[in-house]
């Protein structure tokens, strides 16, 4: 029998790699989008005709309750989220009733519809924050130092909860970092990658960017979301982080990213005190021992490889114009 996913915010950077993963594995992919006066279906343009794509909201618990009932999944990952961090300190309310209570809508509808929903909520390692310990692992206490890692640590607690109260199958991934030539240009990878194509090609002169000391522990979503799917196979539940246990500065990012198309990053990377978080996070770096053990993931594509296809993918576009 064909299984079935149904995928929040699959129109985003994660959604669009794990529908097409569950789309070669043989599933039938039910995606919700919020409903908006400009259609944002980019990432996803090349799956519509194989995709069923309802317009249904996180602040709606109702239209979840619907969505669940009309298509019946066999498993929910929740991936939808205001998931930028600068954003969340300007609009603190609106990242609370999407990324925390948001998750909490949804496990609710899919206790009121079928409690046998297995589901994915998608955690961060942002969580973690003004990290307490160096890896971080699962036991790790969170410290969270933004809005949204405030509400990423909510919609975590709460499905365990869930899983603890009511016996659901629910698992959280906290992913650490990971990138795409499908990740938005407000994050500063692919504002790094972008820049230095456009730079290269005339477009542009400077880039402005905050702490170039941050470091993060940056991998691919391509690899990431099959450790999503993985959780949802285990016959246990439970919580995993997803890192590659590497970790590097935005220095290093700029410097093989401008590297890439042979110009020296220093010429063009100009310090922006606007772009620098009220409360910064400092070294994220996770202990991916569970993963690896309990669901045999691996991370497959290294960090200069990354970096190197983002920016190959951004200047073939501008390219192509």
């Amino acid at each position: 029998m064909t299984k079935k996913a149904l995928i929040t915010g699959i129109t985003g950077q994660d959604g669009s790699y794990l529908a097409e993963l569950l789309l070669s594995k043989g599933y039938e992919v039910i995606g919700l989008h919020r409903r908006s006066s400009t259609v944002t279906f980019d990432r996803i343009s090349h799956l519509t005709d194989r995709l069923t794509l309802i317009a249904a909201d996180l602040l709606d618990e109702a239209s979840m309750i619907r969505v669940l009932r009309d298509h019946r999944p066999d498993e929910v990952y929740n991936l939808a989220a205001q998931s930028f961090v600068q954003t969340s300190f300007a609009q603190p309310t609106l990242t609370g009733e999407v990324t925390a209570l948001g998750v909490t809508r949804l496990l609710d509808a899919i206790l009121l519809v079928d409690p046998s929903i297995r589901f994915y909520q998608a955690s961060s390692s942002e969580m973690f924050g003004k990290v307490l310990e160096v890896p971080q692992s699962e036991q790790t206490p969170f410290y969270p130092r933004s809005p949204y890692g405030v509400a990423k640590v909510y919609g975590h607690w709460i499905t365990v909860n869930y899983r603890e109260s009511y016996g659901m199958h629910a698992s959280s991934g906290i992913l650490f970092n990971h990138e795409s030539p499908r990740r938005g240009l407000e994050f500063v990878t692919r504002k790094v990658s972008f820049s230095a194509a456009a730079i290269k090609l005339g477009l542009q002169d400077k880039v402005s960017l905050g702490n170039l000391d941050a470091q993060r522990d940056w991998g691919y979503a391509g690899d990431y979301v099959q450790a999503m799917w993985l959780m949802l196979q285990q016959d246990e539940p439970g919580d995993y982080v997803v890192a590659t246990g590497e970790t590097h500065p935005v220095r290093e990012l700029c410097q093989i990213a401008f590297e890439r198309v042979g110009l020296n990053w220093e010429d063009h990377v100009v310090i922006d005190q606007q772009f620098f978080r009220p409360a910064e996070v400092d070294l994220l770096i996770g202990d991916a021992t569970k993963a690896r053990q309990k669901l045999g993931w691996k991370p497959e594509v290294g960090f200069e490889e990354l970096i190197r296809m983002m920016v190959d993918a951004d200047l073939a576009a501008l390219q192509k114009g």
